[in-house]
């Protein structure tokens, strides 16, 4: 009877760990492989490939960091980063938005990331807390987070941390996280085509008119230059880092930063069609950890959330240009698919 309940404990702690394996594997291949393109691109047209692998350096070191932390401090790790993350939104003011992208949609660059990733952590040690008094009281902090991003007027996050927020408190009554990932892929997909639809101008005048009026023209204007430069080499795109020399509207700006304030527009432009399926391809990698990590649901949910919500900003915004968010979205992703030591310990007696 005990050697049928090793062998049987062993055999679950086998399959945990391929699924693990697998999705470190997928992660290393998508990473490296975002890596070398902008390598391979940079060497086709030219450009500053720097800037990207200095992103893909930030997501792997952020990644390993909060795999390391939170297995050892499952509660204390993202406590303490979501505390750093509203800190640096609020004493930071240089990561914020030139003033030509803040109105009406807020700022919608870093500071809106580093509160929505901050919430997110704050909800993820949340979960993962014993007790209910502990789990309340980091609820309440997450909501302090984002009575923050009000009082910073950031609108972007705002809105960002209430619906992590929201989708924190619902995560706990699910069972099932496959078609709510699922749910979150497609927003983070519409959000991206709705830019570049816009970009194209293919949407009904009167929905065109109000978008544009929300997100300024001279944000369009950008967007529609960097689909110039994919229409010109849609495979190789312009290079890396080039896009602010090769915009007319970045030249005639007055506050120029080089970025069509799209992530996956400036991707596209720069790095062509592949470059922009490897930046989704880096995203549904997230999902899909999240998906077969062994912590709870509402840990899993709650990460998805955060970092959907990232994704929406970055549609709009130049978030991603930031080596901070960056590495603050690894370290959200390291930590909701960390497998905890105590879990390992207490399989190892219930094996005894």
């Amino acid at each position: 009877m005990g050697s049928t309940g090793t062998a049987s404990a062993s055999g679950v702690t086998d399959a945990d760990d391929d699924r693990r394996n697998v999705s470190d594997v997928t992660g290393v291949l998508v990473l490296g492989a975002c890596a070398a393109w902008s390598l391979i691109t940079a060497a086709a047209h030219g450009g500053r490939p720097e800037g990207d692998l200095l992103a893909v350096l930030a997501v792997a070191a952020g990644y390993a960091s909060g795999r390391i932390v939170g297995a050892l401090l499952p509660v204390a790790a993202p406590t303490a980063g979501a505390l750093a993350g509203l800190g640096l939104a609020v004493a930071a003011p240089y990561v914020r938005a030139n003033p030509q992208f803040v109105t009406p949609l807020g700022h919608t660059g870093a500071v809106a990331a580093l509160l929505t990733l901050s919430s997110g952590v704050a909800c993820c040690a949340a979960w993962a807390a014993r007790t209910p008094a502990q789990r309340l009281a980091l609820h309440l902090a997450a909501a302090g987070i984002t009575v923050a991003a009000a009082a910073l007027d950031s609108t972007t996050g705002l809105l960002a941390c209430a619906g992590v927020l929201l989708c924190s408190l619902a995560a706990g009554r699910m069972r099932h996280r496959g078609p709510a990932l699922a749910a979150l892929a497609l927003v983070a997909a519409l959000a991206a085509g709705t830019s570049w639809a816009v970009a194209e101008n293919v949407l009904p005048d009167g929905l065109s008119a109000f978008l544009e009026e929300q997100l300024s023209g001279h944000r369009v204007m950008l967007w529609r230059d960097a689909l110039t430069l994919v229409h010109q080499d849609p495979a190789f795109g312009a290079g890396p880092g080039r896009f602010g020399e090769l915009s007319p509207t970045a030249a005639q700006s007055l506050m120029p930063d080089g970025k069509p304030h799209s992530a996956a527009l400036q991707q596209a432009a720069e790095q062509g069609v592949v470059g922009v399926t490897l930046l989704a391809a880096a995203f549904c990698w997230v999902l899909y950890a999240l998906w077969r990590t062994q912590r709870p649901t509402p840990i899993a949910l709650t990460a998805g959330a955060a970092l959907t919500a990232l994704a929406v900003i970055a549609s709009v915004g130049n978030a991603l240009s930031f080596t901070i968010v960056t590495a603050g979205a690894g370290l959200l992703a390291g930590i909701a698919t960390v497998r905890p030591l105590t879990d390992g310990r207490r399989a190892e007696q219930e094996a005894g």
